[in-house]
């Protein structure tokens, strides 16, 4: 058993400090990507719910006598679009299609170009430094961990 990062966090040979620190750039990158991916779902099941309250305060208007009201909202609102063309699922499917699809794909191919494939390198190394060897809560897998 080593006292280190398992294989396929370890850099491959003849790799570069600079390459292992701009492929952590790239996957910090990537995250705040995926974070945002993360607030458009949201977005998105925000609002269906929305939609779903929104008819539900329109039979309540109507049965509390505000026509007006609930023909004003049934027009201008239920079922409008969030952006011009779009519900908030052709959102979604436009971002994953397009922009997150086209970085993800870049992110991979410089794992697997640069690194052999080998993810989080930059991470492995960052922990390799900060952590206490033989220290309990330190460990390097969790296979190091005593049961």
């Amino acid at each position: 058993m080593s006292d280190g990062p398992d294989p396929e966090h370890q850099r491959p040979e003849g790799v570069t400090d600079a390459t292992v620190e701009a492929i952590g750039k790239l996957s910090a990158a990537l995250d705040h990507v995926e974070d945002a991916r993360g607030h458009l779902y949201a977005f998105h099941r925000l609002m269906g719910s929305a939609e779903s309250t929104l008819e539900e305060a329109d039979a309540m208007l109507r049965d509390a006598g505000h026509q007006d009201l609930a023909d004003a909202l049934d027009r201008d609102v239920l079922g409008g679009n969030p952006l011009p063309g779009r519900w908030s699922f052709q959102m979604v499917e436009e971002f994953d299609d397009g922009y997150y699809a086209r970085a993800a794909a870049i992110h991979q191919r410089a794992l697997d170009e640069l690194v052999g494939g080998r993810r989080h390198v930059f991470e492995a190394e960052m922990k390799e430094l900060r952590r206490t060897h033989g220290r309990r809560g330190h460990e390097a897998t969790p296979d190091e961990v005593e049961g």
